[in-house]
């Protein structure tokens, strides 16, 4: 297998490549590269995509690529043309087998590994094995989970607390229109997870050393997902597309032998003897032999549950902040050079600062082209987060900018302190706007923090006609103005100005009066890591998984996806061994 690096396509605004037309091109230019003719190329497949704006408006798109050729010697090929982004590689797919019985890691088209025959026998003897997996949580470590399982010859039932993605889309429609929460179902809980109503990135600082990762975006692929996720450097789904996604993942599970119910809470669960019996749900007590506790960051009340179990689990560090929005233009011109950036999209940002307290200061689930949501799951609290759809066609951009908290600021040494901590900015959240998304101009966010050129509450002419041209909220459900300052702690607002103030050094105009500053974002990951050992059960309950992102393993839809992967192989490795 040949990869080219570094092949470099200029900008052009009046012209779309992509599908075919880009292949076509890119093959063209590898041809010329390696100094061989088109019609001697066979497999041909695009790795990566990213956008070079460093001489913006200039834009540069560059791609990596893989290939074979249909005859000839490689190394001798490569050696040839004297490129230094031009390399011989060893093609590495993911095997479920491989990876679960230790195999390796040989390619599944390797003969020592025995083949498909090999893996239909396996497959058979997971059929027949009678194991009862349950997997708690349709979140993507769960679902991810769930499917490997069931396509591998098991028949695990995935228990979700919320309902299904269609019923849930109602659901959540119907509480960003009317603000009637339902606590079982809503942008925290239901098939999908939290993940389903975001902007579906999918970009991890996960190594993918044993190719989960690109399994899980073929994955992706396979059941709706546009194909260029495969090789975009910042892909991302959409919750518009992603709700298809993963009601197709589902229906692949239930083919496969697998059984899903939803608005199933798992309440309690059962151990004897250090090792996993049951669990329970309200109405009903189910045998197991080994679970998977996919349950997500939100899943509160199942926390305490464990602890009341005594399930070894500890506090971590995590972070809290505020949503950012501004034009999207504003950003396109500082990431591009333009407002409008036609095929090339919203232009999205990453930023990250230290403040003079050493907390860290960085943006998190940014959303080219989004809205801000009401991510709300419990009464009297309210947590937002931010959301787009595939187009990314909204006005406005929008991130997290949060600031690190760790056990020392959470007021408590219990495990679940971090869950109060969270909810107490939360109930300060609702109470600012009547259960409304509270917003604030960061002009007025700004001087109440800090003193400086204080208006005293009364706007001045210069003030009231500045603001007249002020951008405005884009954002799924009611929204008021309040004094949003009032939500964190004193020196988490000054730690957030001063993250904004150098963004503005990076960004020109992050840090203007009219940026809307809403709050509060408090769900970024896990406040609770739940231990486990390298065979990925828990440290005292025996056949008990834990998995993902609320597990504290994972940081988002990827590294939660290939989370679940993993312990699905583990799963495997313990049962057939």
């Amino acid at each position: 297998m040949i990869r080219i690096n570094q092949i470099k396509l200029l900008h052009d605004k009046n012209k779309e490549l992509n599908g075919e037309e880009l292949s076509r091109v890119l093959k063209k230019k590898s041809a010329k590269l390696l100094r061989i003719s088109e019609d001697s190329i066979g497999e041909f497949e695009i790795i990566r995509h990213s956008i070079d704006a460093r001489k913006k408006p200039e834009i540069y798109h560059i791609f990596m690529v893989d290939l074979k050729v249909k005859a000839g010697n490689e190394e001798s090929i490569v050696k040839k043309c004297r490129d230094k982004n031009t390399s011989v590689i060893k093609e590495k797919k993911y095997d479920f087998w491989n990876m679960a019985l230790g195999n390796g890691g040989k390619d599944s088209s390797d003969p020592v590994n025995e083949g498909k025959k090999s893996s239909e026998e396996l497959r058979e003897k997971a059929r027949s094995s009678g194991k009862k997996i349950i997997v708690i949580g349709a979140g993507p470590a769960g679902l991810f989970c769930a499917y490997e399982l069931a396509l591998n010859g098991f028949k695990p039932l995935l228990l979700e607390r919320g309902a299904q993605v269609e019923k849930r889309m109602e659901l959540v429609d119907k509480f960003w229109e009317t603000g009637v929460l339902d606590t079982g179902t809503n942008v925290q809980f239901g098939e999908g997870g939290a993940g389903t109503f975001s902007d579906g990135k999918l970009n991890t600082m996960v190594k993918d050393k044993d190719g989960r990762g690109r399994e899980a975006l073929r994955i992706f692929t396979a059941n709706g997902a546009n194909d260029n996720i495969m090789y975009e450097a910042k892909p991302h789904i959409g919750t518009d597309i992603l709700c298809d996604v993963v009601k197709n993942m589902r229906n692949r599970i239930i083919e496969n032998g697998g059984e899903v119910r939803f608005e199933t809470q798992v309440t309690d669960i059962v151990y004897d003897n250090g090792r996993i019996t049951a669990v329970k749900t309200p109405n009903e007590e189910i045998a197991a032999d080994a679970v998977v506790l996919a349950i997500g960051h939100s899943a509160r009340d199942t926390f305490y549950m464990l602890k009341d179990r005594k399930v070894e689990m500890q506090p971590k560090p995590f972070a809290v902040g505020y949503r950012v929005e501004h034009r999207q233009s504003l950003i396109n011109l500082s990431q591009y050079g333009m407002e409008e950036t036609g095929s090339l999209g919203a232009a999205p940002y990453k930023l990250v600062a230290t403040a003079s307290d050493k907390r860290g200061v960085y943006s998190f689930c940014m959303c080219p082209g989004g809205y801000v949501v009401n991510a709300s799951s419990e009464e009297g609290r309210l947590a937002i987060n931010g959301m787009s759809y595939n187009k990314r066609d909204g006005k406005n951009a929008n991130s997290a900018i949060i600031i690190t908290v760790d056990p020392k600021d959470f007021g408590s040494d219990d495990v679940l302190s971090g869950v109060e901590f969270q909810r107490k900015l939360e109930e300060k959240a609702y109470e600012l706007a009547g259960g409304k998304i509270p917003v604030e101009y960061y002009i007025d966010f700004k001087q109440a923090v800090t003193g400086e050129n204080e208006i005293g509450g009364a706007e001045t002419k210069l003030n009231a006609t500045a603001r007249k041209s002020f951008n405005l909220p884009s954002m799924r459900g009611s929204y008021e103005f309040a004094e949003v300052h009032k939500i964190l702690p004193d020196e988490l607002n000054k730690a957030f100005i001063e993250g904004m103030e150098k963004f503005g050094h990076t960004i020109k105009g992050y840090n203007n009066d009219d940026a809307i500053i809403s709050g509060v974002e408090s769900r970024t990951s896990s406040p609770v890591r739940i231990g486990r050992d390298e065979y990925g059960e828990s440290l005292n309950v025996k056949g008990l998984f834990p998995c993902g992102e609320g597990a504290g393993y994972a940081g988002g839809i990827m590294s939660a996806a290939m989370d679940g992967m993993h312990t699905a192989e583990l799963i495997a490795r313990q049962i057939l061994n």
